[in-house]
């Protein structure tokens, strides 16, 4: 990591929402990568997810609380599902799966991450990770396009090999280029950041 990108982000909350697909893995490096770019990082699981990566690792990874339960009298009182969709500069799903995606397009609040996407007024950034069938189906692209039409920000997927052994497009995008589409979104040019500028008339 360059001088430049230490900082880039310094202050920025990101709510990064991990749904359950084995691109997960990559999330842990994500906020790694954030963090040292000065991101405060707050991470909701879902049950899905945490089949794939642990509400420990992403809470050393994050020095914050993993939120996963929606009933949790205890997350209600700290830091309800409101308040948590609304503390933040940018929310992020990350993998974003085709059933998440349903969710979103839908308007369907059944789970935590979900109420959360659908009680925010903030920006949100979806990153999808599926396979390359569930990705071209015509019922996740017309969900795609409607939550395009809505203002909602994609970053990828990408063409690839997966998991599965099929290659094509659904793969996620690596952790550096969606930090690259975070600082898009919250208007942040990191190749300009530490420079020095005389202006002279």
């Amino acid at each position: 990591m360059s001088v430049e990108e230490i900082g880039v982000l310094n202050g920025k909350r990101i709510l990064l929402i991990i749904t359950g697909g084995i691109a997960a893995f990559k999330c842990l490096d994500l906020i790694r990568r954030l963090r040292e770019r000065g991101a405060l990082v707050r991470c909701v699981l879902t049950s899905a997810g945490a089949r794939f990566v642990t509400p420990l690792s992403l809470s050393a990874l994050s020095e914050d609380k993993v939120y996963g339960d929606l009933f949790s009298l205890t997350d209600e009182h700290e830091m309800g599902h409101i308040e948590l969709s609304r503390d933040a500069d940018l929310l992020v799903v990350a993998p974003a799966t085709a059933n998440m995606l349903a969710k979103m397009a839908n308007g369907i609040a059944d789970d935590l991450a979900s109420t959360v996407l659908l009680a925010t007024d903030k920006d949100v950034l979806v990153v999808p990770a599926m396979n390359v069938r569930m990705w071209e189906h015509s019922a996740t692209q017309a969900n795609v396009a409607t939550l395009g039409a809505r203002g909602i920000l994609f970053a990828g997927p990408t063409n690839g090999p997966m998991a599965c052994g099929e290659f094509g497009a659904g793969r996620m995008i690596e952790p550096l280029e969606i930090i690259a589409a975070i600082e898009a979104e919250l208007g942040i040019g990191s190749r300009l950041v530490g420079r020095r500028a005389l202006v002279t008339s």
